[in-house]
């Protein structure tokens, strides 16, 4: 399979680099962050045909906690990530995936501006918040 993703893209954040916090994940993180690229966000991208811009992935506690995340947050354990692809609305995003066999574990518009997407593996809930 070609990926179109790098894990860079998963742990980048402005937010930690202004405030000088080292967001690399754990390697129970990493190992969340290269399943939910392989078996959710590439096969998304193939879906799709069109690139899926990542706004956030993987935090630390403190960067987390700085953005607002909820505590319990996903982002926390690298299963979750936000994105957007241009020319699509969020609704339109999560009607091809609804349509879709894709296996994830929370689909979230947040806010009719971006996707949360997650996926856990062997757990997936499929659990829908429009």
């Amino acid at each position: 399979m070609n990926l179109n993703f790098k894990i860079s893209e998963f742990i980048h954040s402005d937010i930690a680099i202004k405030n000088n916090l080292n967001n690399f994940p754990d390697i129970n993180s990493l190992d969340n962050i290269l399943n939910l690229i392989f078996y959710l966000m590439q096969p998304l991208r193939n879906l799709l045909k069109k690139p899926i811009i990542i706004t956030s992935g993987y935090r630390c506690k403190k960067l987390n906690s700085l953005v607002g995340g909820k505590i319990i947050s996903q982002h926390l354990n690298g299963y979750a990530c936000d994105f957007v692809v241009y020319g699509m609305k969020p609704n339109e995003i999560i009607n091809v995936i609804k349509n879709s066999a894709l296996e994830f574990d929370q689909l979230i518009n947040e806010f009719n501006r971006w996707i949360h997407i997650s996926y856990v593996k062997n757990n997936n809930r499929k659990q829908i918040l429009e």
